[in-house]
């Protein structure tokens, strides 16, 4: 295979990672633009809940910003938004993000801020209550989306019993049921110093940065060191064809879905091959199914193709909308193709297209601190090490014809995987 550009350049990443004694795992890299970005990761997310708290750590998400001892409710964001700063959060399946980037001469102001919201938050009853309300309205707005609806569905029926097919936000008859000292005591069980890990970058030195991150967290209250232990679920391959269907009469189009259970970050060297394969069957119109489904056949208005990586086990899913009459064609159509990438032979122009395409987009999501601060964070938290981020163009790159031959027969077999339809009547 020919070499990207990727493989031409000097390494683009730099950071130094410190561990510290009380288990907070710190990254740190100087950047010369003029800017600096703070994220703060944790392993706190949806799949560690029971049933019983399900949507808390996106719950405790929206409370984390009102209000600590030193900081009012709504006095962090008014600091923030004085600065030009700016600050988010988001909860998946495996984590609990927020991050700040701000100029780098109110780095040593804001970034404590960031970090006393996080640790030290009081969760009064009264906002427990209204926000309360505002999650509610979030998960009303998500069930009104016909997309989520199905992504829904598809989690449910390739997580039998794996956390991962509960939705991230709960469901409405659980948070209306939640406490505030439920919350309270979450909080202080996970978010932990060795749950987290901070990373930072920007333009100022390197000590720089780390000294104010730890003076940050210096300046929290005592944490607890609770033992902390999660149930991994693996789910087993599919033995069959198994179809859910059902009626959603707000859609113009019917939608489709087939599904393979995979391997996951867990088990990370078993992706890279399946990346591949997303890539050449459903990313982009060069793509083997965008091409011949919706460019020649005229099949489907749209389709892709995803390799959903969560930490613990994954999905290769092939998504499509078509009109009701097609439904069954486009399903022999994505079979047919999974057969053809499990018994011939990639061509050495699709490799090398999938090749250029993960060393281009690698670079150009190195080019903000707020990319690559993403970049380590994800990697550090769900797979334990960075090395990983900066090895995968090269991994990609070194995957062959037989590799993804093997891949697909062993985890994309053509007669057992799942398939949801929604149709509009």
């Amino acid at each position: 295979m020919t070499s990207s550009t990727l493989a031409r350049l000097p390494r683009l990443n730099a950071p130094e990672v410190h561990h510290l004694p009380n288990g907070l795992t710190v990254i740190a890299e100087q950047m010369p633009i003029d800017a600096i970005n703070l994220n703060l990761w944790l392993n706190v997310g949806s799949y560690l809940e029971p049933d019983a708290i399900n949507g808390m750590a996106h719950f405790l998400e929206h409370m984390i910003f009102k209000g600590t001892k030193r900081l009012q409710s709504g006095e962090f964001e008014r600091r923030i938004e004085q600065r030009g700063a700016v600050t988010n959060a988001a909860t998946s399946q495996d984590y609990t993000h927020y991050y700040l980037t701000c100029a780098p001469k109110d780095f040593a102001e804001l970034a404590p801020l960031q970090m006393d919201v996080v640790l030290n938050p009081l969760i009064p009853d009264d906002a427990f209550e209204r926000e309360r309300l505002v999650v509610l309205e979030e998960i009303r707005r998500s069930e009104d989306n016909p997309r989520r609806r199905m992504f829904g569905r598809m989690m449910e029926m390739s997580f039998e019993k794996s956390p991962y097919r509960r939705q991230v936000l709960g469901p409405q008859t659980v948070i209306s049921q939640l406490q505030p000292q439920q919350m309270r005591d979450f909080h202080t069980h996970w978010y932990q110093p060795k749950s987290m890990t901070a990373v930072v970058v920007g333009n100022l030195p390197v000590e720089e940065l780390i000294d104010t991150v730890v003076l940050g967290f210096g300046n929290s209250k005592q944490l607890v060191d609770n033992q902390q232990h999660t149930v991994s679920y693996s789910e087993a391959p599919f033995k069959k064809i198994v179809r859910s269907t059902y009626i959603d009469e707000t859609l113009q189009q019917a939608r489709i879905a087939l599904m393979w259970r995979v391997p996951g970050l867990k088990d990370l060297n078993d992706t890279y091959a399946l990346d591949v394969l997303a890539a050449i069957l459903g990313h982009g119109r060069t793509s083997r199914l965008v091409r011949d489904l919706r460019e020649d056949k005229g099949l489907v208005s749209h389709i892709g193709t995803s390799n959903m990586n969560f930490q613990h086990q994954g999905i290769f899913y092939i998504s499509a909308q078509c009109p009701v009459e097609n439904i069954e064609a486009v399903e022999n159509a994505i079979v047919e193709h999974i057969q053809a990438v499990s018994t011939s032979k990639v061509s050495v122009s699709e490799l090398e297209r999938i090749s250029s395409q993960v060393a281009k987009r690698f670079v150009f999501a190195n080019e903000s601190p707020s990319d690559r601060a993403g970049l380590y964070g994800y990697y550090q938290s769900l797979v334990g090490a960075l090395e990983p981020a900066f090895e995968y163009p090269s991994r990609i790159q070194a995957q062959t014809s037989t590799h993804l031959m093997q891949a697909a027969e062993q985890y994309l077999p053509s007669d057992a995987y799942g398939v949801v339809i929604a149709k509009p009547c």
